[in-house]
């Protein structure tokens, strides 16, 4: 009987509250942001214009006044 108890907590846990559906800045866009910050890294942000325009558009899609 304890057994069905956890199972209806851990399902309960799965499901997102109402407060994660809006997507914050930082975690929108990761594959560009992950490109982006790894060419800062290694070049230098003058080296990065594309990078960074690609991911700030990725941002812009989703709505971000970037």
């Amino acid at each position: 009987m304890g057994q069905s108890n956890e199972k209806q907590e851990s399902s309960s846990e799965a499901q997102p509250q109402e407060g994660d559906k809006k997507l914050k800045p930082c975690c929108a866009c990761p594959e560009t942001k992950k490109i982006r910050d790894a060419c800062i890294m290694e070049n230098g942000e003058e080296a990065c214009l594309a990078q960074i325009n690609a991911h700030k558009d990725c941002m812009r899609k989703l709505g971000f006044k970037v």
